[in-house]
């Protein structure tokens, strides 16, 4: 894939300081450190290295990463990694995804209070699934599945909802056989959107009783109890999205879908389009008509608005397992769900690329082979050009 004409961090660099000394009184430490993790990716402002191609000996140097997980351009190693250690956890099983979203008039009231209701979007979503497929009438077996949290619509705007990757079927509740579902989307979605609906508002009541909620601003007239109550009455006024895609078609289908969703920012460099005095423009999908391509222009203050909704609260965990995916479970139960389904360690899941040395950074750009790292250096060693003249860089 080409690169980008512009990245985020371009605006970070550009517009990022006026933004700051505008909007300092909201914005919270981790805002600023994502925005100066962003700025200093890949720069000189946080040292490099000495890489070598293994087979013609061509030399570079490179910047190192911020390595912050909201900065686009540091997810593509971790992603990897992380997919590769979740690849031995498929299952010879078609695959289903649910996605649980947030009703639009409860935006306002997740933004402030991100820890609280994230954890409770898992929560709600995780059990709505675990009880919905226990349940005989639907399904009946023990379940499990990865939730992967997204903030964010095409739009870069605020539109907190999980995506649910899922085994389609589980084990019975004597652990002696694998349940299959009886049809293609494995449990109801109508069911699932009440039920959902019922529990997290049911938490936020919880949530609310025991002084968990903040309500700053717009909100403050939420603090009072016979307000608040009104306010979760009107959430049952319509139904909540659950929607529901058909079984992807196998564990080989699968291995790559999750990559789309588990280290995913906001918006990526390769969505942008022009950047200059000053206004942003961007690609976007309009999926209210029918996923049309659009483009979409605005400044660079309100880009990075949007783009700073997005940054989760420190050590949150925005990838979760539940069922007997469960850490706890997983050790004992995967094995189980493998002979029940017949499958065996040197099975048809085998398929994971052989894994790349510790030292081996990225791909000679003239022949393809291997890059080693040969050297790091500091910033102090960069800035000062120290380290020149024991560097021969082969540009022929």
């Amino acid at each position: 894939m080409n690169a980008p004409p512009f990245e985020v961090a371009d605006i970070v660099r550009a517009a990022g300081k006026s933004f700051i000394e505008k909007n300092r009184s909201r914005l919270t430490w981790q805002h600023l450190r994502v925005l100066r993790a962003i700025e200093r990716c890949r720069t000189a402002a946080l040292g490099g290295h000495l890489d070598q191609c293994s087979r013609c000996g061509q030399q570079a140097i490179s910047y190192n990463s911020c390595r912050n997980r909201h900065c686009g351009k540091c997810q593509t190693n971790a992603r990897d990694k992380w997919l590769a250690d979740r690849e031995k956890e498929l299952l010879n099983v078609s695959y289903v995804h649910v996605v649980f979203t947030l009703p639009h008039q409860l935006s306002q009231l997740a933004r402030a209070n991100k820890r609280t209701l994230y954890d409770l979007l898992f929560r709600a979503s995780a059990a709505t699934l675990l009880e919905i497929a226990a349940d005989p009438k639907h399904l009946g077996p023990k379940i499990g599945f990865m939730s992967v949290l997204h903030t964010w619509g095409q739009n870069v705007l605020h539109h907190p909802h999980v995506h649910c990757v899922i085994p389609a079927g589980g084990l019975s509740p004597d652990h002696q056989r694998w349940i299959r579902p009886r049809y293609a989307f494995f449990v109801p979605v109508k069911v699932l959107s009440r039920v959902f609906r019922g529990k997290f508002t049911a938490g936020l009541k919880r949530a609310f009783r025991k002084g968990q909620l903040a309500f700053p601003g717009n909100l403050q007239s939420l603090k009072n109890e016979r307000a608040f109550r009104s306010f979760l009455r009107s959430l049952f006024h319509q139904d909540w999205v659950v929607y529901a895609k058909p079984p992807f078609g196998g564990p080989r289908h699968v291995f790559h879908y999750p990559a789309r969703y588990t280290h995913r920012v906001a918006i990526s460099n390769h969505r942008l389009v022009h950047f200059a005095d000053g206004q942003v423009t961007f690609r976007w999908k309009d999926y209210a008509h029918g996923s049309k391509q659009k483009l979409m222009t605005v400044t660079a203050d309100e880009f990075l608005r949007r783009f700073l909704l997005h940054v989760l609260p420190h050590g949150f965990v925005r990838v979760r397992f539940f069922g007997f995916l469960a850490s706890r479970r997983r050790k004992s139960l995967l094995p189980l769900c493998r002979q029940l389904l017949q499958i065996t360690a040197s099975g048809s899941l085998n398929c994971a690329q052989p894994k790349a040395s510790s030292r081996e950074l990225w791909r000679c750009p003239r022949c393809g082979s291997s890059m080693l790292l040969m050297q790091r250096f500091t910033v102090a060693e960069l800035k000062s050009q120290s380290a020149q003249p024991r560097i021969h860089i082969d540009s022929s």
